[in-house]
């Protein structure tokens, strides 16, 4: 194992002991303007996600920390052209207001102005990657993804195809960071400048036009624009694209890496405190169950990417001491589904900044005789065509007959008083693939409007 390596292995160690951002906390609310990312220091430095060797099924390769504007060079000299171009915004899928949708945004490095297109391109294609993925695909209408086109002076990445390798790019991305082949940096300040150009982001992905295998997760949030996480990848290389999925694991899900190093010094066993992540425990099936901790619901269940829910030894990056929900999830395992408490914490992820209900009728006025009260409810994709569900009341009482709609005229509610009244919709998610009430109690939104005759 290189040094480079051991050093990232002993900072995975301290974070896996960091304390994660709780999963109950409920939706966000409407968004604010975003505010400009302010410049890194010279010395500031990020945590990074290094993903796992190329010829192997590893989902990682632990942690290490990089500058966080990484070479810092220059911004690239375009011309008047070119920079007309810089900087556009467009909206790839659009499935509603961004207060109540979760934001992706994409932005693309290494493509010249002539290459907009393909960038456009690859960002579809790595969309329609993530969106055939469990939880993804059954929530995919939960979703927003924005273009922001980054205009570079050249085309390609530095680091590709060799370590001298230098180019002059928008968002400097390069190979070898860390003396890591794999491991795809950014100059993350120059991200933000581009994400802050977009109206929302709660998740980043940065394509580098590059067919060389890479990427990284920066898995930290985003103290100035909000995002969750940046997760960089190859445009042009498949695997690449898991490794991206891999890190929303991580910054939507906070979810604990799931693999482990035989063989390495001070990775023998785990000895420290019961981590917060959901799907890392120092308990194993029998005590979890008579604790009534962790994942202690799914105990015995079937999971999508093989096997049966238990409590796994090794995990975490230890060997022992620490257990994982079940033996290959794509917390380890590239190419895998997300095992079934990895599901029940994406869901709890895509509803901190989706809300299963927007009002298309104001709220914030009295509906009368003439008026209809309306809603959007987002469609789920999954393949047994369930859907949210959707209910009124009139002063907390259901109206059953209206149960479904997504529109109600004030004419139907069969008024008999010159009172003025309260009617309410609710959307719920009610998935089977959710146990934790805590959770259950963030699928929920409500409307409410003031009506009289």
């Amino acid at each position: 194992m290189d040094s480079a390596l051991r050093q990232a292995l002993r900072a995975a160690a301290a974070a896996a002991c960091a304390t994660a951002v709780l999963l109950v906390a409920g939706p966000a609310g409407p968004a604010a303007a975003a505010p400009q990312p302010a410049p890194a220091s010279p010395s500031a430095t990020a945590e990074v996600e290094i993903p796992g060797p190329q010829d192997g099924t590893a989902a990682g390769s632990g942690h290490t920390r990089v500058p966080a504007a990484g070479r810092a060079r220059s911004a690239p000299r375009l011309s008047g052209a070119e920079r007309a171009s810089d900087g556009k915004v467009g909206k790839l899928v659009d499935n509603g207001p961004t207060a109540d949708r979760l934001d992706i945004v994409v932005v693309g490095d290494g493509y010249t102005a002539a290459e907009l297109d393909r960038f456009h391109a690859d960002a579809q294609a790595k969309w329609a990657e993530l969106a055939a993925v469990e939880p993804y695909a059954t929530y995919r209408n939960l979703f927003n993804v924005w273009t922001v086109d980054a205009v570079s002076a050249v085309s390609g990445v530095s680091g590709d195809p060799t370590p001298d390798t230098v180019r002059d790019t928008a968002l400097g991305s390069y190979f070898w960071c860390e003396d890591i082949e794999r491991l795809l940096c950014i100059d993350q300040p120059k991200v933000d400048a581009y994400v802050a150009k977009a109206p929302a982001a709660d998740l980043v992905l940065v394509l580098a036009n590059s067919t060389k295998y890479g990427g990284a997760g920066y898995n930290e949030p985003s103290a100035t624009l909000g995002y969750e996480g940046i997760s960089t990848a190859s445009a042009g290389n498949a695997k690449s694209g898991q490794v991206a999925i891999h890190e929303t694991g991580h910054s939507l899900g906070k979810l604990a890496d799931e693999y482990f190093y035989p063989g390495t010094p001070g990775y023998e066993k785990y000895e420290g405190p019961e981590p917060a992540e959901s799907n890392s425990s120092v308990l194993t099936a029998d005590r979890m169950a008579d604790a009534r901790s962790k994942w202690y619901r799914w105990l015995g269940a079937p999971s999508p990417d093989g096997g049966t829910v238990g409590a796994y030894e090794g995990g975490g990056y230890y060997v022992t001491g620490l257990y994982r929900p079940t033996d290959a999830s794509l917390m380890r395992v590239l190419g895998k589904p997300f095992n079934l408490p990895g599901v029940e914490s994406m869901i709890a992820g895509f509803y901190q900044h989706a809300r299963p209900l927007s009002p298309l009728t104001p709220t914030d006025r009295t509906l009368r005789l003439r008026h209809t009260a309306q809603v959007s409810v987002p469609r789920l994709a999954g393949a047994d065509g369930r859907q949210l569900d959707v209910r009124w009341y009139l002063d907390g009482r259901e109206l059953k007959r209206f149960a479904g709609r997504t529109e109600v005229a004030v004419a139907e509610l069969w008024l008999l008083d010159l009172r003025t009244h309260k009617l309410s919709v609710t959307a719920e998610d009610r998935t089977a693939s959710v146990r934790d009430p805590r959770i259950a109690r963030t699928l929920r939104a409500t409307a409410d409007w003031k009506v009289r005759l």
